[in-house]
């Protein structure tokens, strides 16, 4: 059946040299991804990528033997033989998204096109204890990696900073200083036995924003997240922003009362409690202006283009928020509720680990050594862990079973 070439974004220029064969695959993959049920043809890959045809029809063969490229029909004749489209293969493979809240534990399954396929949701308490945490992520993810009919690509795991996103180590978590130095990557890729990304809650959803299109090629956002805490994911010039020490976007520590309130991490009148104490108080025009407030400073100073909000507490009554920090930024900057909901740091949390595969090392701002593989390539997993203080004289927890989401 003849198709009319649908439109894909251009992808950075790829290298005709043997040992950046992985990374044009992964442009090739990209595009394929971007391009949907529709696919896109030899021509089109090597045109966006720079590749020579050649190497496109190397690539795109390994792909289809490996089962993550197939057939998409042919286009339309223009006077010589139809070119044959290719798309991605969703099913193919899968990634895993966590999301480690205070209160609660959500743990996704999605295939290669980031769709969802199975996710459950179960209460947690982050300051039980490294191992009761661990055991589970371990247990939820058991039951979402059941559905996964192709290969487990790895495991994105979201939760509350500070951490350091390039080792994988958590500092003093705000709230829960006993996480202090723990190293979560190390240690739930040794229980779950898959490669893991770990990264601040915000960043995560500002990776998965990014690839929904809510920023242009050098576009900003901010996306301002109101859960059990108050934090940023910042995008400039089209990429997730997280600074040398994964600090940006600490949004809910800056001070707007000097002789305010004590805030869990030492000091005092932070945006964060300012704004939790509003909530707490049902004062959720008051929370909606302290947002709002915050929200204009981070504009100022970044200039940025648009203010994203989220987080479970916003959500509940998101057109109230919106509404009051529009009317404390005014023409600063646009106001909009995140597009994908509640699943908007979980999904993200995937896409840690489909960054890489699809080429968005870039937009992720990922170190490209945090995680590199692909289906067609099979890395060892990371040393075991050393004992930690956060691991001793913990109970072994055993949490009851989610709620499973269709």
């Amino acid at each position: 059946m003849n198709r009319t070439p649908p439109a894909i974004p251009p992808a950075a220029p790829g290298a005709n040299l043997a040992a950046l064969r992985d990374h044009n695959t992964a442009l090739v993959l990209g595009l394929l991804r971007d391009a949907g049920p529709d696919g896109a043809s030899r021509a089109e890959l090597a045109d966006r990528t720079g590749l020579t045809p050649q190497a496109v029809s190397k690539i795109t063969g390994r792909l289809r033997v490996a089962g993550l490229a197939a057939e998409a029909g042919r286009r339309a004749s223009t006077g010589g033989k139809p070119a044959t489209a290719l798309r991605l293969m969703p099913e193919a493979a899968h990634a895993i998204g966590v999301h480690l809240d205070r209160d609660a534990l959500t743990v996704t399954l999605v295939d290669l096109a980031g769709a969802e396929v199975a996710t459950r949701t179960s209460p947690l308490d982050l300051g039980a204890g490294a191992e009761a945490v661990l055991e589970a992520v371990t247990a939820e993810t058991a039951r979402v990696r059941a559905e996964a009919g192709g290969s487990l690509l790895g495991a994105g795991v979201a939760l509350p900073g500070p951490l350091d996103h390039r080792t994988g180590v958590l500092h003093r978590v705000t709230g829960f200083p006993r996480w202090d130095g723990f190293p979560l990557r190390d240690a739930l890729a040794e229980r779950l036995g898959l490669p893991v990304v770990v990264d601040k809650d915000t960043n995560a959803a500002a990776l998965g924003l990014v690839l929904r299109g809510c920023a242009g090629p050098a576009g900003s956002f901010a996306y301002l997240h109101l859960g059990t805490g108050l934090g940023a994911g910042l995008v400039l010039g089209g990429a997730v922003h997280r600074g040398a020490r994964t600090g940006a976007g600490e949004f809910g520590h800056q001070i707007l009362r000097l002789d305010g309130p004590l805030c869990p991490c030492g000091d005092r009148g932070c945006i964060e409690v300012l704004c939790l104490d509003a909530v707490a108080r049902g004062d959720v025009a008051e929370a909606a202006r302290l947002l709002g407030t915050g929200a204009a400073n981070l504009v100022r100073l970044l200039d940025i283009d648009l203010v994203l909000l989220g987080g479970g507490t916003l959500l509940k009554d998101a057109a109230t928020y919106a509404a009051g920090v529009r009317d404390v930024l005014g023409a600063a900057a646009p106001v909009a509720v995140t597009p994908a909901g509640d699943r908007t740091v979980v999904e993200g949390a995937a896409e840690l680990v489909l960054a890489s595969l699809f080429g968005r090392d870039r937009l992720s701002g990922l170190p490209k050594a945090g995680l590199t593989h692909s289906p067609l390539t099979h890395p060892p997993l990371p040393d075991p862990p050393l004992t930690h203080p956060a691991l001793a004289h913990q109970p072994l927890a055993h949490p009851s079973p989610g709620t499973a989401r269709p």
